[in-house]
């Protein structure tokens, strides 16, 4: 007689179950969450994360590969971009894989190799990182590129797979969010296109679950800990110069910082336009204590150079504050008094120096239409302030689902 599953006493889904409550203990204990709205985003983001731990575990799939959007507006990590639709699949370093799409008209479409994933105490290494200006994309915009072990003679489509790839990132970045449209991608391995997975037996569903709790863990405690290495340790209220990312892109620097303002402070952010020929894009965000972006969907917590109004001096003064000044290119605190500072530079065609990076300065509220050379030019009204989140909201509901 066969044995009723219900009748086992062991639950598959346990070591989940107590991860997420160790996971919600880290999230309570954080020592910024001093009011409500910093436990209720705390939670959130657990709920974001458990999402995203048991989609990962499922998609980790070396012979039959796909990739996955873990990262998203609904499952944020990492300080994760605005601007950004991002894919991962999971490699073995000896087989061969197949990526095949069409490019889209985003700003950005870029490819990263890592050798494993983020830890509390150490970040995985990029062993590749490039654009798509390294592959042959026909005059459809279809591309097709292989990834494997080293071999001679393979062509520019072929990228070598380094010892102890793990990942295949893939971002796609989109600066005029109105008019960028997304392209497609696929990735599948060489020798299995065409045949089918083994049936997943529930020994191994039970492994998937203990791994998704060991993932969701780390994952909380890594980005809590990640902004200490690279924020927290600078001066606040002011930005670095632009630099090229630890770690992540090739050809992507960034200038980063953390504030802490009072209601009556804002933050002047003062930035030349980067020129399109040098930085097609140009990004700016803010990012909560838990290390990741506000809601830029129904607020202004973001823009893109394409997005901002830019001064007739060539310059983009954002003005970071809580309280709303009728201007363009407010950037939404949302009851946020501390958060990060990020730009982002992408498919640059030359480093960044000092001079093209952002100035910071604290003033009061009351004045802005002193320190603004460009006040008047910069003001809005309530309801072209209401088209302006409109455009956000129609243009991500576009680009990604939930």
């Amino acid at each position: 007689m066969a044995t009723d599953a219900t009748d086992r006493s062991d639950a598959a889904t346990r070591p989940f179950a107590d991860a997420i409550v160790e996971a919600e203990q880290i999230i309570r204990n954080a020592p910024f969450v001093k009011t409500d709205q910093d436990l209720a985003e705390g939670l959130d983001y657990l709920a974001g994360s458990i999402k995203a731990s048991l989609h990962m575990v499922g998609a980790y799939q070396h012979d039959h590969p796909y990739f996955a959007s873990s990262t998203g507006p609904y499952t944020k990590l990492g300080l994760d971009n605005p601007d950004t639709l991002y894919f991962h699949a999971y490699l073995r370093d000896d087989a061969e894989y197949v990526v095949t799409g069409r490019r889209g008209t985003t700003a950005d479409l870029s490819f990263q190799i890592m050798n494993g994933d983020y830890s509390p105490t150490q970040s995985p290494d990029s062993l590749t990182a490039f654009d798509d200006r390294k592959l042959t994309i026909g005059e459809d915009g279809s591309f097709r590129v292989r990834f494997g072990p080293p071999k001679d003679g393979e062509g520019d489509d072929y990228v070598a797979l380094a010892p102890g790839s793990a990942m295949l990132i893939v971002r796609e970045v989109f600066s005029d969010w109105d008019n960028d449209r997304p392209g497609e991608i696929r990735i599948h391995r060489a020798d299995t296109l065409g045949t089918s997975p083994e049936p997943v037996p529930s020994s191994k569903m039970a492994r998937r679950y203990a791994v998704a709790g060991k993932m969701l863990v780390s994952r909380i405690k890594t980005f809590l800990a990640f902004p200490e290495w690279h924020y927290l340790q600078l001066p606040v209220n002011t930005l670095t110069e632009p630099r090229a990312t630890p770690g992540g892109l090739a050809t992507q620097f960034s200038s980063v910082g953390h504030y802490d303002l009072a209601d009556d402070e804002v933050m002047v952010i003062t930035a030349p336009a980067a020129d399109p020929s040098v930085a097609p894009y140009m990004g700016f965000q803010l990012g909560s204590m838990w290390y990741i972006s506000l809601d830029y969907i129904n607020h202004q917590t973001s823009l893109t150079r394409d997005q901002a109004r830019v001064d007739p001096d060539g310059k983009i003064r954002y003005v970071v504050s809580e309280r709303d000044p009728g201007l363009a290119n407010w950037i939404e605190r949302t009851g946020h008094s501390r958060g990060y500072l990020q730009f982002r530079w992408q498919r640059l065609t030359r480093d960044l120096t000092p001079a093209d990076g952002p100035t910071a300065e604290i003033v009061k509220f009351d004045e802005l239409p002193r320190v603004l050379p460009h006040y008047e030019a910069q003001r809005v009204t309530p309801g072209e302030w209401k088209e302006r989140i409109a455009a956000r909201q129609v243009a991500v509901a576009r680009r990604m689902l939930g």
